[in-house]
């Protein structure tokens, strides 16, 4: 097998037991090895009940089955790398030994899962010589502290001095680079050191992370390495960027809440960090109503508008409002029949149509209650009116769903904004009273918000150019109710006032 080439993803297989909670493992392996760029394949070697408080318990599958795996694995894919991790028997050993001395990958990395950080011994005496045994095949071993003291059969390092001592050692007994790890010696600084057969030593410091999120490091930083490796073909600057990794995502641990003893760390923050932000329904919304924040400031300042608010409006242009707004309503409906014909669901389907009756009501209402035959049918549309119209019907020819609705949404949203806020400032003789209400009403609201929901929706799971597209659909029909509202104003004369 050779090593990828340059831009190639590195196939990096992890040899691991499991971890439910996902912090250690083959499960924190494979996370390490997508956030270092790698494709990672996992083999079993034994399913772990475990949580961040503890193991609960260990079962091993035959050993045949850990064979098949591994012949499954390398009889299809050309593998770049191989971490071992947890074996857990003195057969699964062996297995794995045979297997890599029959593909001979370029690059394995051993992390030997022998002894917890506590102390405790995790594998029978047996098992660990059978460990000792397939050094002799691996390219670089990441003991903790205690396990380099078990694997030489001495105590454990109490000074990082006596640890780099112990690694040569280990190093030029057994032809391997070691990996000393620093992590558990007193100071604010951390150094993790490369030693190999010759006796080079290359140290790489970081910062101390003080978190109690330190579940899997050991396991991570193994996979790390491994993939690093096969992007970089040497160890030196795989671990200097495992290690400035692992910082990050030992900062970011504590952020994951997981479990309630020693959590993991965050493999992924790297990348959550520099991507961007998810786009959601609700920032959608946030960001278009942003986006109209200077039409809205301007509709609440014109003079048909005040004058609405304090009742002062002259009947005239009222009349005149109302006649245009029902020559709108005509057309609106029709598109929103349109855009109940191109909705995707039927849920959808039916709350435009609905708005298109309403819509009609509307219309039918505006004729009984304010205004007179005559007037309607003597109105002819405004430019104002035109316009508007001409960009819907616009919208609803190019066919496109999106754009659309997102055209249709100001009429809603800027309505039962507009209404909600003058109902709250209504007297009791306000004389346009019921039509604020009509805006006002919780059943507009409901209406709307089910609207806001069906355009964003649908535009926080479009394409950056369809949402575009329906963001400029949306800030033109915006643009055009304000336009609509800035039509000319005959103020209701104050009242004379009366000396006394």
């Amino acid at each position: 097998m050779t090593a990828p080439g340059r831009g190639t993803v590195p196939r990096v297989l992890t040899i691991a037991g499991t971890d439910p909670t996902g912090g250690a493992g083959l499960q924190a392996d494979l996370k390490s090895i997508a956030a270092h760029g790698g494709y990672g394949m996992g083999v079993v070697t034994a399913l772990v009940a475990q949580n961040t408080q503890g193991v609960r318990g260990v079962h091993t599958p035959p050993v045949g089955f850990l064979t098949t795996q591994l012949d499954a694995v390398s009889d299809d894919v050309a593998i770049d790398a191989v971490k071992i991790g947890m074996l857990g028997s003195v057969t699964a050993a062996a297995e794995v030994t045979a297997w890599i001395a029959r593909v001979r990958p370029p690059v394995v990395v051993l992390d030997p899962v022998m002894v917890a950080t506590s102390g405790d011994r995790l594998l029978e005496p047996d098992a660990e010589d059978a460990v000792r045994e397939l050094l002799a095949h691996v390219d670089l071993v990441t003991p903790n502290r205690p396990e380099l003291a078990v694997i030489l059969g001495e105590p454990v390092a109490a000074t990082w001095e006596e640890a780099l001592d112990q690694g040569r050692r280990l190093s030029v007994r057994s032809g391997v680079t070691v990996l000393v790890k620093g992590g558990h010696f007193p100071g604010d600084v951390v150094r993790d050191a490369l030693v190999d057969a010759t006796g080079v030593v290359d140290v790489v410091e970081g910062p101390r992370v003080r978190t109690r999120c330190t579940h899997g490091t050991g396991c991570s930083l193994s996979a790390a390495l491994a993939t690093l490796h096969a992007h970089h073909g040497a160890w030196v600057p795989a671990l200097a960027e495992a290690r400035a990794w692992l910082t990050e995502s030992l900062e970011a641990a504590d952020l994951l809440d997981v479990g309630r003893g020693h959590g993991p760390v965050s493999h992924l923050a790297s990348l959550w960090r520099t991507a961007a932000p998810r786009t959601t329904p609700g920032r959608v919304a946030a960001e278009w109503w942003d986006e109209i924040a200077v039409v809205r400031a301007e509709t609440d300042t014109l003079p048909f508008v005040s004058a609405l608010a304090d009742g002062s409006l002259h009947e005239d242009a009222f009349s005149w409002y109302l006649a245009q707004d029902a020559l709108y309503l005509r057309d609106y409906a029709r598109v929103l029949a349109h855009a109940s014909a191109l909705a995707p669901t039927p849920d959808e389907q039916a709350f435009w149509a609905s708005s298109a009756h309403g819509a009609i009501a509307a219309e039918v209402e505006l004729h009984a209650s304010w205004l007179g035959d005559g007037q309607l049918f003597d109105a002819r549309p405004a430019p104002t009116t035109i316009a508007y119209v001409d960009h819907l019907l616009g919208l609803a020819a190019r066919g496109g769903y999106g754009p659309l609705v997102a055209g249709l949404l100001p009429c809603f949203w800027m309505y039962v904004d507009l209404g909600e806020r003058l109902l709250a400032g209504l007297g009791p003789s306000h004389p346009y009273a019921r039509w604020i209400e009509t805006y006002g009403d919780p059943a507009f609201r409901a209406s709307t918000d089910r609207a806001i929901e069906i355009v964003t929706t649908l535009a926080a799971s479009a394409g950056p150019a369809e949402r575009e597209a329906m963001l400029e659909a949306f800030r033109r029909s915006a643009q055009h109710e304000r336009d609509f509202f800035a039509a000319p104003v005959l103020a209701r004369p104050a009242p004379e006032r009366v000396r006394v």
